[in-house]
């Protein structure tokens, strides 16, 4: 019987180096991590919950701010909050598509869009400070955050051709066309995405400078004034919110434009399309009811947003899910 040499491969790679690998774990725990802390912003705004240092900064508990005005300040910082929420699940979701699926492939125009909208999400962090306000768990989720996402963006450009050249972001997958539905679709979802883009550019403004829409006002029945003089603290924190959520809005459209604009069709596209699409609208439009906040004017570009884009999803359907 002839001897049989075993030769065992040992694998020489550290423990970190095989966890990290190629850096796309940690651009879907980025995304996970979203998911997570916009999943537990919706918990507390459907139970009425402030965080700690929120209560702390105001120096009121929640049930003295709800004795006013029939709890309206309450209820519009729950409705920021609420959309707010939905926004971050709908950046994870994407995240994890983007991760998954286009980088995996080695597709620069991924990279680019997490550097991008990285940039804005992250940056937007600042945007919270112009009214005085630090929320410190914020912040220090952006501090444990933003290096697993840096890395992770450094170690999946390995991944990628070079050089690395950013007009990978605005080539498209499919030139734009009115005579297909798969067209038809993707250009309502861009539109949409252009629209989201717009608006939460808008609110970020708005939350850093006058903080409040007419339409805002008049559901609260207070000017800035009457604000202040209840407590001078609650501006600040309303503009933090405000900041915030524009911020996560901004950063969908981005993302949801270039997934559409440069993604190839496919099932999963579809999906994580329709996965972030509901939660997001669901909770911008679904919350406005739940506290009374139901101003036409000021729900219109939702309700339109959320019909283009519904529609888009169902033109695009077969094309994307049979390809």
């Amino acid at each position: 019987m002839e001897s049989q040499n075993t030769h065992t491969v040992i694998d020489n790679r550290g423990l970190l180096q095989a966890l990290i690998g190629d850096g796309r774990s940690l651009l879907s725990f980025t995304g996970l991590s979203l998911v997570l802390a916009g999943s537990f912003a919706l918990f507390l705004a459907a139970t009425g919950h402030f965080l700690p240092h929120d209560l702390q900064f105001l120096r009121m508990t929640v049930e003295e701010l709800c004795l006013i005005n029939d709890c309206r300040i309450v209820h519009f910082m729950v409705h920021d909050r609420t959309a707010f929420g939905g926004a971050l699940i709908s950046i994870g979701l994407l995240y994890l598509w983007l991760a998954e699926f286009p980088l995996r492939r080695g597709e620069a125009w991924a990279w680019w869009l997490f550097a991008l909208s990285g940039l804005l999400g992250f940056g937007s962090f600042l945007a919270y400070l112009g009214y005085g306000y630090l929320d410190t768990w914020h912040g220090l989720a952006t501090l444990l955050l933003l290096p697993c996402f840096g890395l992770g963006l450094a170690r999946s450009s390995k991944l990628l051709p070079k050089p690395l050249q950013l007009r990978a972001l605005f080539k498209p997958a499919l030139p734009l066309s009115w005579n297909s539905a798969l067209g038809l679709g993707r250009i309502c979802l861009l539109g949409v995405a252009i629209g989201m883009i717009a608006g939460g550019l808008t609110i970020l403004i708005v939350g850093t400078t006058i903080v409040f829409v007419p339409q805002d006002l008049r559901y609260m029945n207070l000017s800035p004034a009457d604000l202040d003089r209840i407590n001078p603290r609650l501006i600040p924190l309303i503009a933090h919110d405000r900041a915030g959520f524009g911020g996560a809005i901004l950063t969908t459209g981005v993302v949801v434009l270039f997934s559409v604009w440069c993604g190839p069709p496919s099932r999963s596209l579809w999906q994580v399309l329709a996965l972030a699409g509901t939660t997001g609208f669901a909770t911008a439009v679904g919350v406005h009811p739940a506290v009374g906040y139901n101003d036409f004017i000021h729900l219109a570009p939702a309700y339109l947003g959320a019909i283009v884009f519904f529609v888009g999803l169902a033109l695009c359907y077969k094309p994307m899910t049979s390809a």
